[in-house]
């Protein structure tokens, strides 16, 4: 991974978001491993922490087709079809029971 290095709490945080898997999987029933998506770089103070969980097809799979869209290079036709990255963020935060709904 390319950026700094995580802190031993993003580490810890980071392994909890892999373990929900893809968060476009689960929120459709299913439980898919996952790879981590930063949505804010991997330079910043903290940018471990804004990472969501998604598979490889949702990740950077490439397609944007009938099955499904990828995060990368299709972010528009991606939030279009699945929700906002922060909006995912916080599904994400709820399940982890790290955030309160609202």
């Amino acid at each position: 991974m390319k950026g700094r290095k995580p802190t031993s709490k993003e580490e810890a945080h980071i392994k909890l978001v892999v373990g929900l898997g893809c968060i476009v999987c689960l929120l459709d029933g299913i439980h898919t491993p996952c790879e981590v998506h930063h949505t804010d770089g991997k330079t910043k103070p903290g940018a471990h922490f804004w990472i969501l969980g998604l598979c490889y097809y949702h990740h950077r799979g490439g397609a944007d087709c009938q099955e499904y869209t990828s995060r990368h290079p299709h972010k528009a036709a991606f939030e279009d079809r699945y929700d906002t990255e922060e909006n995912l963020m916080d599904w994400t935060l709820r399940l982890l029971g790290l955030k309160e709904d609202d």
